[in-house]
């Protein structure tokens, strides 16, 4: 009996853009949207994050390209788009996946502490506003420019799928993170105003509300360094049921299915989180 499992083509020859191609959690979602047959183009600041994901899809037989830009950057976004038009097409479905958080835009205690009004106590009151403004650019506007740069290909065919990126912060801000929370709420809501908006185009937009993954950066705030689970780290898992950490490859099934004009033709303007229970535990 022939065992042969062959990986189904569902999106052959579409083109797919994925912002933050070069993360944590965008790089296995355009490997498998290149596996399944789509033309996917990497776009993200740093060509070097981009080339080791580029390098796995060409050597599993899928067709990318890389185009660096800034998502917050018109004039880069324009290049880019002229590019991916140029070598793979009109876009086709959209995955916004750039975003991401700063330290310094981080409160170091959870509360107020009336020291920080007189001492360099990184509280709310002398955090950076420079940084807290970053943090809202580069998860809003890095979201909405993209929109309107490839969302365009999407309405003048009738047809495809925008996926974008929110988080638990959107439904409960998280203690100390206020600008990375206030940005994936504002996300979620956008994401339901654009999916009314682009509905006569025959255009879906969902997001996706991953729980907590871990990269390089939450790493250091999860983890000791000896590996154990830092207090952030115990207090994540206190309220998430399956007890552990989500893997980057456990998103793709919700991705594939917001984005597959077939399966998720009747869903638009919605969240979905994927997050090992969290949003259902209160922790009690």
């Amino acid at each position: 009996m022939n065992t042969t499992h062959t990986t189904p083509q569902t999106f052959t020859d579409r083109v797919a853009v994925v912002t933050g191609a070069g993360g944590t959690l965008c790089s296995p979602i355009a490997a498998d949207l290149a596996a399944r047959g789509a033309k996917v183009a990497l776009v993200g600041r740093s060509r070097e994050r981009l080339e080791p994901v580029a390098d796995a899809i060409a050597q599993a037989g899928g067709h990318t390209l890389i185009t660096p830009a800034d998502v917050t950057d018109p004039d880069q976004l324009a290049a880019a788009h002229d590019a991916i038009e140029r070598h793979l097409g009109p876009c086709s479905l959209l995955v916004n996946g750039a975003g991401g958080n700063q330290a310094s835009a981080v409160t170091q205690p959870t509360r107020f502490d009336p020291a920080e009004l007189s001492d360099d106590i990184g509280g709310f009151f002398n955090l950076d506003l420079d940084a807290f403004g970053d943090v809202l650019t580069a998860n809003t506007m890095g979201t909405v420019l993209p929109c309107r740069v490839f969302g365009r290909d999407l309405v003048k065919t009738g047809r495809g799928a925008v996926l974008n990126f929110t988080s638990m912060n959107a439904y409960r801000p998280l203690t100390r993170v206020a600008a990375y929370a206030m940005a994936k709420a504002a996300i979620a809501n956008f994401t339901q105003w654009l999916a009314v908006y682009l509905a006569p185009a025959n255009v879906r937009v969902n997001a996706i509300a991953p729980g907590f993954f871990v990269n390089d950066r939450s790493r250091r705030i999860l983890y000791t360094d000896t590996g154990d689970l830092a207090p952030r780290g115990e207090q994540v898992m206190d309220h998430t049921p399956l007890g552990r950490f989500g893997r980057a490859e456990e998103l793709l099934g919700c991705a594939r299915w917001l984005l597959d004009d077939d399966q998720s033709a009747f869903v638009t303007g919605q969240t979905v989180p994927v997050d090992g229970g969290f949003l259902a535990s209160a922790g009690v």
